[in-house]
């Protein structure tokens, strides 16, 4: 029997977010962990038991996904006329985590304990709170009949956290079908509120840095520590290195960046360039730290490994570096790098993924500002560039325009971004609740 009354699609959010942070997702980067398999099972779970029809796909041992399609022209209400042409629209979140160390919280991270007014645990920004809002929506709108008008694919993916090589890659290479007539994205990382001068301003995610994982390797003559040796692996691979990580990259504005630091220019009574950009950036207190990376390339050292005893001198020396590089900017950044590395050095990648940028217009960011300012009327709304990377990378190359857009009205003294892999990871209860409201009126609307 289908309930026809204004269903409270915020009723579940919290306990399906700590209901999912007790599932120990943890993903090591190495293919070990436990996997993804039980949190797939219990998402397909919760949708199954409201009528929706969901498939687990194992894209490898132990990598589990899950997907389903809900919705379209038979919905009973959505955003009218428009919706069928702009073709379906992908709701995606990742259950996988990275590892947390129990001994360094001061709540255990797989508890999902409710404390202070926050519900704590592994996952709780990055992102099972955003996986909940989904799922607490879907399901009160599924329950009252509201199933949008737009067709909607929901995609819950493995190994998001190791590049997503054994989820999203393997679903857009594999079960494509799944993803057929999806025009436009919708993800994590974005939504979230910050406050600048006084005004709340939630950033959209509207671009990605490009990742460069790499290996770099250096050979040279094995000997005996005590002897003279010109063709030290250590010392060549050392120079490298240090070269790379001491680099100043200049500041690059993408189309996104000249957006969001134009509006922080309007509230600082400056004119945002190039120039002034790091200052405009400071204004952000701690997400300085994410936005002042993408103000630049970059490229940061953070493994090396030679050697096997003191007096002996390897044949041998690797070193790992994080690479990040912006839209537009690809060509001088491997262009630097290979300038910085120099001869005698070799260079692998462990993994490369591309950058996106998606223009910020039309009418799915116009759903996604109008749901924000209905239940924040007083807030502003602008684009940012994103240090990291998600799941995004890999449905862009099917063509999609991609957005991060997990809402949540943030305290203003929260350092939000340092709780990203952080310690002591946790979201407000009503942050989570009003996510899920505005994910329900942009439901309407997109």
């Amino acid at each position: 029997m289908v309930d026809s009354s204004t269903p409270d699609v915020a009723a579940e959010v919290v306990d399906l977010c700590r209901d999912l942070i007790r599932i120990d997702t943890s993903n090591y980067g190495n293919g070990e962990g436990p996997g993804e398999r039980k949190a797939a099972e219990h998402v397909a779970g919760l949708l199954d038991e409201v009528g929706i029809a969901a498939e687990v796909i194992e894209t490898k041992p132990g990598r589990a996904n899950v997907v389903a399609r809900w919705g379209g022209s038979g919905g009973s209400s959505g955003s009218g006329s428009g919706a069928a042409e702009r073709g379906a629209l992908l709701l995606h979140g990742h259950l996988d985590v990275v590892p947390a160390a129990a001994e360094d919280w001061r709540v255990h991270p797989f508890s999902g304990e409710v404390q202070d007014g926050y519900v704590w645990g592994r996952g709780a920004v990055d992102m099972k709170d955003f996986d909940a809002m989904l799922l607490s929506v879907v399901r009160a709108r599924q329950r009252a009949g509201r199933a949008p008008e737009r067709e909607v694919v929901l995609c819950f993916t493995a190994d998001e956290e190791a590049g997503g090589h054994d989820g999203a890659q393997l679903l857009v290479e594999n079960h494509a079908e799944w993803f057929e007539g999806c025009t436009e994205a919708v993800g994590e990382v974005g939504g979230f509120s910050t406050t600048v001068r006084g005004r709340r301003l939630y950033l959209i995610e509207a671009a990605e840095k490009g990742m460069a994982w790499m290996r770099l390797s250096a050979r040279g003559r094995a000997g005996h520590g005590s002897m003279l040796n010109d063709d030290n692996a250590v010392t060549r691979l050392a120079s490298a290195v240090a070269r790379i990580g001491a680099y100043d990259w200049p500041v690059r504005l993408t189309p996104t960046m000249r957006t969001l630091l134009a509006a922080v220019g309007e509230l600082a009574g400056v004119e945002a360039n190039p120039e002034n950009a790091p200052t405009l950036v400071e204004e952000f207190g701690g997400a300085a730290r994410m936005l002042g990376a993408v103000l630049r390339n970059s490229a940061n050292p953070t493994m090396l490994d030679a050697g096997y005893k003191v007096n002996v001198i390897p044949t041998d020396a690797t070193a790992h570096i994080d690479g990040r590089f912006l839209p537009g900017f690809e060509d001088e950044f491997f262009a630097t790098l290979a300038e910085l590395t120099g001869e005698g050095v070799d260079i692998d990648f462990v993994s490369r993924q591309a950058p996106w940028e998606t223009p910020y217009d039309g009418a799915l960011v116009d759903a996604m500002t109008r749901s924000l300012i209905a239940e924040d009327p007083d807030a502003l709304v602008a684009p940012y560039l994103m240090s990291g990377g998600t799941d995004a990378k890999h449905f862009a190359k099917l063509g999609m325009r991609s957005y991060g857009f997990a809402p949540l009205r943030l305290p203003d003294d929260l350092d939000f971004t340092a709780l990203f892999h952080g310690v002591d990871e946790r979201v407000p209860v009503d942050a989570l609740e009003f996510g899920a409201r505005v994910m329900d009126r942009f439901l309407d609307q997109a």
